[in-house]
């Protein structure tokens, strides 16, 4: 396998694109406003007309060890490995489930592999989501990916599969053979706080109450002035929940929506009745240590398996991280290409959730508030 980074921007245009001789794929990351025109789309099906084009919308890009606002890609040239890019259209989020099942059984075949998901990142229900499509694929497929973002504004989010950027799409790309190698890796390094709260009343992704108490009041009690900024001062703020029969296997939720007159929290996932939750609050080194913890676990799906050319690292982190760090931002990438290693080459972008296995259960589920690390490579 072949990768090639490129990047664009408004002064430059297309830069590294000389580089890459006939992909097959080619992943783009970008800022709303600079992908929903389609030109930049249609510039990369010009440069490369033999291959699939997929990206989306983000809150922030990764190139390297870079953070930047520029449009990130990369140019992938496989030489035993089979690619397909599939989507659905979506408008309800109570319909993920079954978008879900859609994008697996095109996907599905004996020699699939793996699957790397790009969602809109507000209408869909990532829980529901990967649900569907697993239930097709089954658990031993490899499953990553994330949610479309929107930087802090939450308004409108994009994805493009071999065709122009628009909202309300879920699209995936499946690698299939025996010669892709898929590792991944997912890792948070928030802390803790105040009491655990049983959730007493929700429905799917949207948490009503706490201990019979609206949620929407305890969250604007921590966050104060800051309430008025909502939802994306509660990025600030993720909510940790578990199953109390299985507290290990703890997971994240972020904020997407709120509703005052209800007083209730929509989450890119579901916060099921009878789990427990507990506020969380970021701090820096733990966060950067989080992203080396999820590379080094994607690395070590194949320690030992030597790969053919390149090897490339998918990085998605929430944009609440981003939003917590500020230009510190830079310090969790850098851990994660430390963890890495230089060879690897290294994009990504920051999303409003992220998709990959659970490093403990090893079930895939839909996380918020971590960097998830997907690696890709072909076996020697």
């Amino acid at each position: 396998m072949r990768a090639h980074l490129l990047s664009w921007s408004e002064s430059t245009g297309w830069s590294g694109a000389d580089e890459a001789a006939d992909p097959q794929l080619v992943f783009y990351f970008g800022a709303r406003c600079d992908l929903q025109s389609g030109g930049r789309h249609r510039e990369l099906q010009t440069l490369f007309p033999h291959a699939n084009v997929i990206g989306c919308s983000t809150g922030g890009q990764i190139r390297g060890s870079e953070v930047d606002d520029e449009i990130a890609a990369v140019a992938l040239v496989f030489e035993r490995t089979g690619v397909r890019v599939v989507h659905v259209e979506t408008t309800d989020a109570a319909a993920s489930f079954t978008c879900g099942r859609r994008i697996g059984e095109q996907l599905a075949a004996p020699d699939l592999a793996g699957i790397f998901v790009l969602s809109d990142g507000l209408h869909v229900n990532g829980s529901r989501l990967v649900e569907g499509i697993v239930s097709v694929v089954g658990r031993h497929v490899s499953l990553t990916g994330g949610l479309a973002g929107d930087g802090d504004a939450f308004d409108a989010t994009i994805v493009g599969a071999n065709f122009a950027p628009r909202a309300n799409v879920i699209a995936a790309v499946g690698f299939y053979g025996k010669a892709v190698r898929i590792g991944h890796g997912s890792a948070g390094g928030w802390d803790q706080f105040g009491p655990r709260r049983r959730v007493t009343l929700s429905s799917d992704n949207v948490l009503y109450e706490l201990d019979g108490e609206p949620a929407l009041d305890l969250y604007e009690r921590y966050l104060g002035e800051e309430a008025e900024g909502l939802p994306s001062t509660a990025l600030l703020f993720p909510l940790r929940i578990f199953d109390p029969a299985k507290p290990d296997d703890a997971i994240v939720r972020t904020v997407l929506a709120v509703d005052r007159r209800a007083r209730s929290m929509t989450f890119a996932g579901d916060v099921p009745e009878g789990w427990m939750a507990q506020l969380m609050r970021g701090n820096f080194d733990r966060l950067a240590a989080g992203a080396a913890t999820a590379a080094r676990s994607a690395q070590a799906s194949f320690a030992g398996v030597a790969a053919s050319g390149d090897e490339l690292a998918l990085l998605v982190s929430c944009i609440g991280r981003r939003l917590l760090m500020g230009q510190s931002t830079v310090d969790e990438v850098e851990a994660a290409a430390g963890a890495l290693g230089a060879h690897v080459k290294r994009i990504g972008f920051y999303s409003y959730g992220e998709i990959s296995p659970n490093d403990v259960s090893g079930v895939c589920q839909l996380h918020n508030q971590t960097m998830t690390i997907t690696t890709i490579s072909e076996a020697a």
